[in-house]
Order: C-alpha cells, then sequence, then structure tokens
C-alpha cells in the first residue's frame, strides 16, 4: 500500500480576486477550517504516513503552519519552490523526496472518494499494464467544460479534452485532482524549468500509453475551490458531505484476539470476519474507529511506538481485502503502571468515554447512528457515557453481528 501522499499547493488562486492576495489558496477557510487541515484529515485516513506540501507563493505561511506536524498519525513536511515552476516543475524539484510511488492530489479540491479501493485499483490494474507510470481518479459531472472532459478505454487515458470545449451531450469524465504516480515520471521533466503536469507531462505520459484510470462513484461529492461560486457552496456542503456516522471498534478481543497485552505483530490473529467487518462499514459509507486500552505500556511490557506498528500492521492486512481504520485512538495509562509517565487514572481509559469524545471532536460524526462495538463491559460503559448504543461482541463471525446492527441504525 501507498505511504506517501503529495498535495500541490502551489497554486496563486487568482480568480478568487481579493480572497488570497495575501494567503495561499489552501489554508482559505471552509466553515471556520483550513481546507488544506481537511485534506490531508481526509487523505491521511486511508492510512498515509507521510504528507509532503509542495508549497509556491506564500509558501512561508504554510511551513509555519504545517512543517513537521504529526496530524492524524502522519508526519506532514513542506517543501516551497524556489520560483514559480508549475505543478508539474515543482514535483521535479522534490523529486530526491518522492517515494518511488505516491499519491497526489491538488490542494484546492476533495473528492470523497475511497482511497484505499484507488489505490488497490492502481496495484490490481497495473499488473496487467507494466507499462504505466500513472492512473488519475475521475469523476462524472453534468457540465465538464470548467475542467475538461477526460477520453478512456478500458482503463486507460487516451486523451484530454480543452477546457471550454464542451458542446453538450450529458455527463463526461473529469480529472478528479486524485493520481498515483510512479516516481520515475517525473524524471525527464527538466530540473528548474516552469512545466505544467496537466498540459505538459499527463499529455505526454498519455501519448504513451502509460496512463491508467479509475472512476468514482456518481454520488461522491466533489469540490473545487479555485472559484467564488464554488468556495462558497463548500461553506455549507461540504461539512455536509463529510458528516458520517461512525463504528467505534474495540481492539484486543473484538477485532484481534487477545493474547494478553497484544502487541507484536506476529500476534496479530483477526477474530472471526473481522476484517470483513471493518471494510463492510468502509462500504456502507460509516467511519471506523479503534478505541483501546493498552495499559501495557504503563506496566513497562512494550513502548507506545509498538502500538503504532501493530496499527500499521492492521492497516495492510485491511488494505488486502480494501479495507481501512480511518483513525487509532489509544489510552497507555494505568493507575498501577510501573512506568511513571504513564502511571495515573485516565478518563481515556475505558470505561471512561475520553477517547470517544475526543474522535467525535475531531470527525465530523453522526452520533445519531454511530455504535461502539466491544467485547467488555467498559467498552459499553464508555458507549453509555459517549451518548452512543454500545453492542457488545461475544464471539462468532463479527461481521454477521454488524450486518444486523447496520439494519437496526439505518445503514443499509
Amino acid at each position: 500500500m501507498l505511504r506517501q501522499a503529495v498535495i500541490l499547493c502551489g497554486g496563486l488562486g487568482t480568480r478568487l480576486g481579493g480572497l488570497t492576495a495575501h494567503t495561499p489558496k489552501p489554508l482559505l477557510p471552509v466553515n471556520g477550517t483550513p481546507f488544506l487541515d481537511i485534506l490531508i484529515q481526509e487523505i491521511v485516513r486511508y492510512g498515509f504516513r507521510e504528507v509532503l506540501l509542495l508549497a509556491g507563493r506564500y509558501g512561508e505561511q504554510i511551513r509555519a503552519q504545517y512543517q513537521d506536524r504529526a496530524m492524524f498519525g502522519a508526519r506532514v513536511r513542506v517543501m516551497i519552490e524556489p520560483e514559480p515552476l508549475g505543478t508539474g516543475g515543482a514535483l521535479r524539484f522534490a523529486l530526491d523526496a518522492l517515494d518511488s510511488e505516491f499519491l497526489l492530489a491538488n490542494g484546492d479540491s476533495w473528492i470523497d472518494a475511497d482511497l484505499t479501493q484507488f489505490s488497490r485499483a492502481w496495484k490490481e490494474k497495473q499488473a496487467g499494464h507494466p507499462e504505466a507510470l500513472a492512473q488519475i481518479l475521475l469523476h462524472s459531472i453534468e457540465n465538464p467544460e470548467r475542467f475538461g472532459a477526460v477520453e478512456t478505454r478500458d482503463s486507460q487515458v487516451v486523451a484530454f479534452q480543452e477546457k471550454g470545449s464542451y458542446l453538450g451531450g450529458g455527463p463526461q469524465l473529469i480529472n478528479a485532482g486524485v493520481y498515483v504516480f510512479r516516481r520515475e515520471a517525473i524524471v525527464e521533466a527538466s530540473p528548474g524549468k516552469a512545466i505544467s503536469l496537466e498540459r505538459e507531462i499527463l499529455p505526454a505520459l498519455v501519448a504513451h500509453g502509460h496512463v491508467l484510470c479509475a472512476s468514482a462513484s456518481e454520488n461522491h461529492y466533489f469540490v473545487d475551490i479555485g472559484v467564488p461560486d464554488s468556495y462558497r457552496s463548500a461553506q455549507i456542503d461540504l461539512p455536509k458531505a463529510r458528516k458520517k456516522p461512525a463504528i467505534f471498534f474495540d481492539r484486543d478481543g473484538t477485532l484481534n484476539r487477545d493474547v494478553g497485552h497484544t502487541h507484536r505483530v506476529e500476534d496479530l490473529h483477526w477474530m472471526p470476519d473481522a476484517r470483513e467487518a471493518v471494510a463492510y462499514a468502509n462500504a456502507k459509507g460509516f467511519y471506523a474507529f479503534v478505541a483501546t486500552n493498552q495499559a501495557g505500556v504503563a506496566k513497562g511490557f512494550y513502548p507506545e511506538s509498538a502500538i503504532v506498528q501493530f496499527h500499521d500492521a492492521m492497516q495492510a492486512s485491511l488494505f488486502e481485502i480494501g479495507g481501512h481504520i480511518d483513525a487509532f485512538e489509544w489510552c497507555p495509562h494505568h493507575p498501577d503502571g510501573v512506568i511513571a509517565e504513564y502511571r495515573k487514572q485516565c478518563e481515556r481509559r475505558k470505561p471512561g468515554n475520553a477517547m470517544l469524545a475526543d474522535l467525535m471532536t475531531a470527525w465530523p460524526v453522526d452520533l445519531s447512528r454511530s455504535i461502539m462495538v466491544g467485547d467488555a463491559e467498559s467498552d459499553m460503559h464508555a458507549a453509555s457515557a459517549a451518548g452512543i448504543k454500545g453492542v457488545r461482541y461475544s464471539g462468532g463471525s463479527l461481521l454477521a453481528l454488524l450486518k444486523r446492527e447496520f439494519e437496526e441504525v439505518g445503514g443499509t
């Protein structure tokens, strides 16, 4: 699975007039939150561990706000182009910092598409097209005039239509501003030269049959904040699109077998149909969160880094079947701990509800249809204190349990 996400943040935003006179476009607020914060969160929830921001004009504002931050489980870095280099030139400038394969996203647009499925499509299609160097996420809209349509054949991009050339005829596919790239696709670009990804690099790759495509569902929300009307509508529509119910999963004994202070990757053994249950929640449009007590840290059995490694292994295993966990929360504290910094009574430790409350604060959760699934009474107490339904897991198929609950909460 891909580990690095690169976000293009260097656009001038001239169509937004005074809004971007002194502010980089990705930092414009949407309902009070910088658009770039939203974009990073929406990307990182699919398991990306590194985010690289490629900035241009007013890049120091982006660096001051994001450089070396840990956000939603990922590390953020910022690179500022020395002069305007265009979208392709910015990638060439950052060449040495790019993974061999990486996700690329525009910093002024977002589509509510499953990036795990997009990444899996790349792996699967690439097997039949080893010459492929890139994949574009496409989205169907009624009028593609502002974006330009994309022509495809089978699973490949064959041509781009110019913006403003739409002659009608119903919905067409547009570039949704999300890609997978192999690093070698950028190598041939001349360093230090201004070059457009959209107008120069991609058409050249398409001409040689090197660009694959995958399509998002028509009902997926898409926004480009680059023009005033879209930016205004995003203030209301984007928060609505992001608000979803959630499944809060306990971890040990619910998702994976509890072998006693489980922390070693080799001890990751899933409970029956647990991976499938997570993927099912993803497919139904629910957030999938994990909230887990990890007192083994306080008791000196393992460091917090072991928890991170275990969760990375869970994400990699879920990726195999098209699933993902959107966010992990854990409490390393225990009142009887032997490690002084972790020896305390903590409200984040279940049956306290602070882990759930933190997730509810960080994410736009529809509480009315959210549930907590766990195998212990402490999970049920935490759910009750957080104001959501608790569902006790007592073994057997976790998927079957979840499907029964979805029927009750309207998730089917």
